[in-house]
C-alpha cells in the first residue's frame, strides 16, 4: 500500500510539472503573437520631405540666411497667418526657420497628408487662409491698416501661388510677408517670408522662385 501511494504521488507531480510547462511555452507563443500583431499594426513613420537651404531663400542685401535643423510638428510661434490650427501639427508636420543678422526672417512648413485629395483640400485652406489675412488682422487691430496682393501662380510640381501681405499701426514700423502656398501630390508646404518695409520691398521674383525650388524638393 504504501508503495503504491508513493508511486501515485510521483505520478501526480509529474503530471503537475507537464501542465506547468505547457502553460509556460502557451503563455510564451501568446506574447510572441501579440508582439508580431503589434508590429504589423504600428504605423510607419513618415519621413520629413526635403526642405529649402538657405541660400535657395531671397538674398539679403547684408546679410546670408541661417536656418534652423528641420524639426517635427509646427514652429512656436506659429507662422503670421497661419495660426490657430488651420496647419495640422501632429505626425506628418514638419518645419524650418530661417533668419539673418538683420530683421527679416522666414519660415517652411510641409504637411505629408493620407492621400492626394487631403493634400488639395489642405492647399485650398491655406490659400483661403492667407487671403483673409489682412481683414482679419485688422479686425483684432482696429488702429492699423492692412492690404494684400495676390501674385499668382508658381509653375512646379502640382503647383503654387504666391501672396503679400502688408500690416502697419501708427508709430510703428510697417511690415511686409510674402507667403507662398503649393503641393506635391499628398504634400503641402507653405513659405513665410517677412521683414519691416512696405510692398515695394516685396522681392517678388526671387520669392517665386524660392517657392519653386521649394516644391521641386517635395
Amino acid at each position: 500500500m504504501r508503495i503504491r501511494s508513493v508511486r501515485r504521488r510521483s505520478v501526480r507531480r509529474r503530471s503537475v510539472r507537464r501542465r506547468t510547462a505547457l502553460t509556460a511555452a502557451a503563455a510564451v507563443l501568446a506574447a510572441t503573437a501579440v508582439g508580431a500583431t503589434a508590429a504589423v499594426a504600428a504605423p510607419a513613420a513618415t519621413a520629413p520631405p526635403r526642405f529649402l537651404a538657405p541660400g535657395e531663400l531671397p538674398p539679403h542685401a547684408s546679410s546670408p540666411w541661417y536656418a534652423s535643423k528641420v524639426m517635427p510638428g509646427l514652429p512656436d510661434p506659429e507662422p503670421f497667418c497661419l495660426d490657430g490650427g488651420v496647419v495640422p501639427g501632429g505626425t506628418g508636420t514638419y518645419h524650418r526657420s530661417f533668419h539673418t543678422e538683420y530683421d527679416t526672417s522666414a519660415v517652411q512648413v510641409s504637411v505629408v497628408t493620407a492621400n492626394e485629395d487631403s493634400a488639395q483640400r489642405l492647399a485650398a485652406k491655406l490659400r483661403q487662409k492667407v487671403a483673409r489675412c489682412a481683414g482679419d488682422w485688422l479686425h483684432d487691430k482696429p488702429g492699423g491698416t492692412a492690404s494684400w496682393k495676390n501674385y499668382g501662380t508658381v509653375t512646379a510640381a502640382d503647383g503654387g501661388r504666391v501672396y503679400g501681405i502688408h500690416t502697419s499701426i501708427p508709430d510703428s514700423e510697417p511690415g511686409i510677408h510674402l507667403f507662398g502656398v503649393g503641393r506635391s501630390g499628398r504634400t503641402v508646404t507653405v513659405v513665410r517670408w517677412g521683414e519691416m518695409g512696405t510692398f515695394d520691398h516685396a522681392p517678388v521674383p526671387a520669392f517665386k522662385a524660392t517657392l519653386r525650388q521649394a516644391l521641386n524638393k517635395l
